[in-house]
């Protein structure tokens, strides 16, 4: 099930990738030929690489394909890694709550003044906030899901796979 929403995500993230390109062309177009530029295209390209950068984190997470430094790992026997690696999947876990927590409060306070961004669009400020709280939260629930399997697959004795599946 998750690994549907993660793949749904990244062509999420793809879409507003292409999107982003797409409107960052026309609105250099417009400046050049036109003198003029598409309208709130600022506030539309910020909003897109939320969706970009938030929407992609989950599958990323379950890869493992996020930035590690293995210069001490290396030289640690590989049973006391598989500590570091749970460690590390619950210290994500820990950071995320707090992330998630004012994600939800910003995203009411956007829901419930009703609050837009200044520009010719007057558009509204709590899709992008949702979107960061979806993120946030599945990739949230997938370090969650793969701590607990860690730390399964420890207590048995055997061996934990936790080498990115992407190299």
């Amino acid at each position: 099930m998750l690994d549907r929403i993660e793949k749904l995500f990244i062509d999420v993230a793809t879409a507003a990738i292409i999107l982003l390109a797409l409107m960052i062309f026309a609105d250099v177009i417009a400046l050049n030929l036109f003198n003029a530029s598409v309208p709130d295209a600022v506030i539309i390209v910020r909003e897109l690489m939320v969706l970009a950068i938030i929407m992609p984190l989950a599958a990323a997470t379950t890869q493992r394909a996020h930035i590690s430094v293995e210069f001490l790992t290396n030289m640690l026997p590989p049973k006391l890694v598989e500590y570091f690696v749970i460690f590390g999947t619950l210290f994500g876990v820990f950071a995320l709550s707090p992330l998630i927590y004012s994600g939800v409060k910003e995203l009411m306070h956007q829901v419930n003044t009703g609050s837009a961004f200044y520009g010719d669009l007057n558009l509204p400020q709590w899709p992008g906030r949702l979107a960061f709280v979806i993120g946030i939260s599945l990739c949230w629930l997938r370090l969650l899901v793969m701590a607990l399997g860690d730390i399964r697959t420890v207590w048995r004795g055997e061996t934990l796979h936790f080498e990115p599946t992407g190299h």
